[in-house]
Order: structure tokens, then sequence, then C-alpha cells
């Protein structure tokens, strides 16, 4: 059955969002999924132990949303995968909490994942919510040094991202994946709690031959950083961990012992940067934490032969934080 047949089928796709302590985000995040035009779809809401009143909001104003109650905060990357694992979809798709989705989000993602058969990830072009003609994300970059980035981010939307491309990965903030090729590579690592969760995911299915697309016509708008804050200790403390670990679990052996010189250095300078920036302690139990981390991080390499170094950026393109819209 080719790609054809499958479009008037129209697949299921679940939407899982995942949601912790986000109850003022949700009315706005639910109604615009309620709202899309692709209709074959369930949405479930995983939420990992809040006590703000989100899931009593959820269940008298969305009655139709799944609920997934987990008694406490398993963090992104364990949560996505439960409500994966309770969904039916033949598509995954991933939604924060802290967002609003045009209404051609769905149609737009799911009409280009059924263009290929190889295509297993699809991006969204993401918007900042309070500055809407600011590029949050068009995809992943990745560099040398391990460093990951959202293609365009803090750039102004002039249109230099309207076309259909591939990128290496999604944001899984708004991001589709096709199942049959979760069922191959894996799910989210729960390891690595939050942040970069989509970078190893997408390094695993890059290494098994699945591809991403960008879709610009799949419009979602996002706070960034809703739940955990924006260069709070806790982001800094995952992100900073998680780059180690993705690095030496993901990069190709050839590609990681030629990368070394790049990796050993950022993250040796990014340890003055955080200090100045008030959050030296975290980055620093980040660092700690990763080294000890690395027996099983190796020991979970991933195996695969598919060529990633044609998206590897010698220098990280990190947006400065300076420049985070209001």
């Amino acid at each position: 059955m080719g790609p054809g047949a499958l479009s008037k089928i129209r697949p299921l796709v679940s939407v899982i969002i995942v949601n912790y302590n986000g109850k003022r985000f949700l009315d706005k995040c639910l109604s615009s999924v309620e709202a899309q035009t692709y209709r074959h779809f369930e949405t479930i809401l995983v939420d990992n132990g809040s006590t703000d009143g989100s899931l009593e909001f959820v269940k008298s104003r969305f009655p139709e949303v799944h609920i997934i109650s987990n008694n406490e905060n398993f963090g992104f990357s364990k949560a996505n995968n439960v409500g994966i694992s309770a969904s039916r979809g033949a598509f995954i798709a991933t939604l924060n909490n802290d967002t609003e989705a045009r209404p051609r989000w769905l149609e737009a993602l799911v009409d280009v994942m059924l263009s290929e058969d190889n295509v297993g990830m699809c991006a969204s072009k993401m918007l900042f919510m309070n500055s809407p003609r600011v590029i949050n994300s068009t995809g992943i970059c990745i560099s040398r040094s391990g460093a990951s980035w959202d293609r365009g981010m803090f750039e102004p939307d002039r249109g230099q991202y309207d076309s259909i491309e591939e990128v290496f990965g999604p944001c899984a903030g708004a991001a589709l994946y096709r199942r049959t090729m979760l069922d191959e590579v894996g799910l989210f690592d729960e390891s690595f709690f939050a942040y970069m969760e989509d970078v190893d995911l997408a390094f695993r299915a890059r290494l098994k031959g699945w591809k991403c697309l960008y879709v610009p016509d799949a419009v979602v708008y996002h706070h960034h950083g809703g739940t955990a804050g924006y260069m709070s200790d806790l982001s800094v403390y995952y992100g900073n961990r998680n780059i180690i670990w993705n690095f030496i679990k993901n990069y190709p052996a050839p590609l990681l012992l030629t990368s070394l010189i790049w990796a050993i250095g950022r993250n040796l300078a990014v340890l003055p940067y955080y200090a100045l920036k008030g959050h030296g302690r975290a980055a620093l139990r980040a660092k700690v934490d990763a080294l000890k981390g690395l027996p099983a991080m190796a020991a979970g390499r991933a195996g695969g032969k598919s060529d990633v170094s044609r998206f590897i950026h010698t220098w990280a393109r990190v947006p400065s934080p300076r420049k985070m819209p209001p």
C-alpha cells in the first residue's frame, strides 16, 4: 500500500501533552488541538503530579481528553513514553503544554509524513508566543562539540524557512513521529529526564536510516520554558549533563574521536560562563553527574551505519539567552 492509499485512510494521530503545574497554559493549548482541521486524532494528557488544579480543570473543560495521572514528576522523557505506550495512533504527535497550534498544524505534518515511507519524524515551525514574528525552532542542529540548538532561533521570520526540507531532527515540543520508527529504535531515553531527549531519539532514528522533514505550514506558538523556566538551575543542569551523555551515546566512533577536542573544550568553557550567570553550581554538578553516568551511556551506544556527519556543524551556533523575546 503506497502513500496515496494511506492518505485516503487518514491514520489516527495520538497527540501527547505532558503537563506539570501548567494549568495556566492548558486552555489555550487544548483549545487549539480541539480546533485542528485534521480530525482523526486522540488527545492524551500525561500529568506529572500537578498540584495547581490542572487535572480538575481538564476534566471539566475538556472531558474528551484522556488523562493519565502520575503520582510524581516523571520528567518529559518518561511521561511521554507513558503516553505513547497508552496511545493507539499510527503517528505520535508530541506537544508542549505551553503552546498554541494553528488549525492546520496536524494536517500539514501528516501530509508530509505520508509523502515518503522513510520519513520517521517531522519538525514544526515554532514561533515565540509573545513575539510571533520571531522563530523559536525550525528543527534541530548539532555540532562537533555535542551542542545542539534550534535552527533559526531568535531570527525574525522573514520566510527564510518556508520550504519543506530535510533537517536532522524535530524539537519534541511540537513534533510528529511514525510509530513503526519508534518500534524499531525505541522511545525517549528516560535517563535524560528532560532536555536533549529529542536529540538522542533523532540520532538513534538517523543511525537506522530514518529521515526528518521540516514542515513550514505546521505552525505552533510556544512560550519556551513555560514549565521549567528558561535558564533556570533545572534547565542548566539537565542541558549540561545530557549534552555529554548524548555525545558519548550517539556519535559514531570516527566522529566521536575526531570531535573530542571540541567537546572537551566546550564543556570546560561553559563553566565560567554559567558561574557569571549565577548557575555555576548547577553546571558543575551536571558535569560531575555526567561523568558518573558515562559507563551506562557507553554501554548503550546506538548502532547503525547511516551517515550523520553531513548534519554536523564544526562550530555550535547556540543563540544567546540575552535575546529571549519578552
